[in-house]
């Protein structure tokens, strides 16, 4: 009998190492009691390939979040839509990130940029811009690295596509969230059958890789976080 999901999640936890640092959603938190995350991206982010609403990576994070925070008021939206590339996201940061006044928003992009080539140097300066955006309203950013998929040899110009959003994290100061290394990591283990991670077409995730996903998302935010005292109606509750 295989073990249960949420361990094999944490395969090779520590070669693929997520930690950043949010002292803003520390002070957010530690102030209001409250943490509010936005997930913005494309399909990945939207649930393709999840066989519920609730099993999408956005609603996993924020039961989790809610389990390991207990005392605060979590919310975690999902602003996915499916197909959109990061100039697409960019024109809706505004009304979908800034608007919602979260701590943190987490940027998953680009693999449609990927498939469509738009242009390297164009990339950049729309991750770019979208970074900055976010930064001048004071949201803490975490950049999705792409996944690993079992076919991306179909996509010629994939790999470079990764080194530039890898490489505007680094630039930005942006904590990169290893999405590439870790499903890597998932695939080589050998605990997880391919069926449990991507799904048919291979493109998409499904349930248990959504989990893992989550889960290693909860993993790095509350120790990014730390030890908080919620500050709350005159009570101080300790958090961990």
């Amino acid at each position: 009998m295989p073990p249960p999901p949420d361990i094999r999640c944490r395969a090779e936890a520590a070669k693929t190492l997520f930690q950043p640092r949010l002292p803003g959603a520390r002070k957010a938190l530690q102030e209001t009691g409250r943490l509010t995350v936005v997930a913005l991206g494309s399909s990945a982010t939207a649930g393709s390939g999840a066989s519920a609403d609730d099993k999408s990576y956005p609603a996993v994070l924020q039961a989790e979040l809610r389990r390991r925070l207990p005392g605060a008021e979590v919310r975690v939206v999902n602003k996915g839509v499916g197909g959109q590339s990061a100039y697409d996201m960019l024109l809706r940061m505004q009304a979908d990130v800034v608007e919602e006044k979260p701590a943190i928003v987490i940027w998953q992009t680009v693999i449609n940029d990927a498939i469509r080539d738009i242009g390297e140097e164009k990339l950049a300066k729309i991750l770019r811009k979208g970074v900055g955006k976010a930064r001048a309203a004071g949201i803490e950013m975490i950049l999705m690295d792409l996944p690993w998929l079992p076919r991306e040899g179909r996509y010629p110009h994939y790999d470079d596509y990764r080194a530039v959003l890898v490489k505007t994290a680094q630039d930005q100061g942006v904590s990169l969230f290893p999405r590439y290394a870790m499903m890597k990591g998932w695939s080589n283990s050998r605990q997880f059958t391919p069926e449990e991670l991507v799904g048919m077409d291979g493109l998409h995730l499904v349930d248990a890789g959504y989990r893992c996903l989550a889960l290693r998302l909860a993993d790095g935010i509350v120790a990014g976080i730390g030890p908080v005292r919620i500050e709350t109606a005159g009570k101080g509750k300790p958090t961990n």
